[in-house]
């Protein structure tokens, strides 16, 4: 829950203060009454009291009144997580010959063509999703699309190739938006939010550098989402001979952070399922704000009633 008139809630310094106040009446009054040199007079004298929280009780739903109608001053809300209408994603998936390490059972491309499958899963329909494949240059394999089934089948066709080219595959997903973004503007359209989830496991060795691609996408105000995935132990076997393939996490983050974008690391299959169906879920939704303040108008006006009715009864007077 949150305050959309937070600057109210200073009021309850108010409210506490008159409950320090009465509690230190109640004290004083006790004291007060101790004066008394003869305790059987004043038993005789005042009036048979109360049990203590029945003295106390309307006092203290009056309080509790004051409070919540500060709380509804301060206008409450909650959060509610509503499906977004339009936006675009751009799903970059590296397919060089280290993605067929076996540091991911069954290898790290099988594994990431499944958590893709999550990902899709978590995304409204009427989000445009696109893919994009990069080996040592990259390529369009599905504009930005509602239709599901041709990503995933894009998805599933993926081949392997030589060499990373990671900037490469960020500049054909900004092409990609580019292109979404002016066919919806001559539709008389707006060019709607969009984003890249980039996922890898090395670092660019061909093509144009990170730093320039994040910088592009940066002034294009595309976040790209990275996932470093493999292990730091990951090896290739190539003609009988284990080559290293570590996870180069350092070049993903960097990336994550020049474009305002979130860096996650994937070391197993369900990892990255998990991580891709965060990333659905926090992309492809946004939080609204709905005002709860009549559920604390009703409540203040209830515990008013109340503080007024028992003060009624136990004293027959209003407090």
């Amino acid at each position: 829950m949150t305050f959309l008139a937070g600057h109210w809630l200073w009021l309850l310094l108010a409210v506490g203060a008159i409950a320090a106040a009465y509690i230190v009446m109640s004290l004083r009054r006790k004291a007060y009454a101790a004066r008394f040199t003869s305790v059987g007079l004043l038993a005789s004298v005042l009036p048979r009291r109360p049990q203590w929280w029945r003295r106390h009780l309307p006092a203290a739903l009056l309080l509790l009144t004051l409070a919540a109608m500060v709380f509804s001053l301060a206008r409450p809300a909650q959060a509610r997580r509503v499906p977004r209408e339009r936006a675009t994603i751009i799903l970059a998936i590296d397919v060089s010959n280290s993605m067929a390490a076996t540091d991911v059972a069954p290898n790290r491309l099988a594994a990431a063509k499944d958590g893709a499958d999550a990902f899709i899963d978590q995304l409204p329909p009427r989000i445009n999703l696109g893919l994009v494949s990069f080996s040592g240059s990259a390529a369009l394999l599905v504009p930005p699309t509602t239709d599901r089934q041709s990503v995933r089948s894009g998805i599933h066709g993926l081949q392997l190739g030589p060499s990373t080219a990671i900037g490469e595959g960020i500049f054909a997903g900004l092409q990609a938006i580019t292109t979404a973004g002016e066919q919806l503007a001559a539709d008389g359209g707006t060019p709607p939010p969009a984003a890249i989830v980039l996922l890898s496991d090395g670092e660019t060795q061909r093509g144009r550098p990170n730093a320039q691609a994040a910088q592009a996408a940066r002034d294009a105000g595309v976040p790209v989402d990275t996932i470093a995935y493999g292990t730091a132990d990951g090896s290739l076997d190539v003609g009988g001979q284990e080559i290293p393939v570590p996870v180069n996490e350092d070049a993903l983050r960097e990336i994550a952070r020049a474009t305002d974008g979130s860096y996650h690391r994937a070391a197993s299959g369900d990892e990255l399922r998990s991580v891709y169906e965060n990333l659905g879920s926090s992309i492809g939704y946004r939080n609204e704000f709905h005002e709860v303040t009549t559920w604390f108008v009703g409540l203040s006006l209830l515990l008013g009633l109340t503080a007024a009715a028992g003060s009624v009864a136990f004293s027959s007077r209003l407090p």
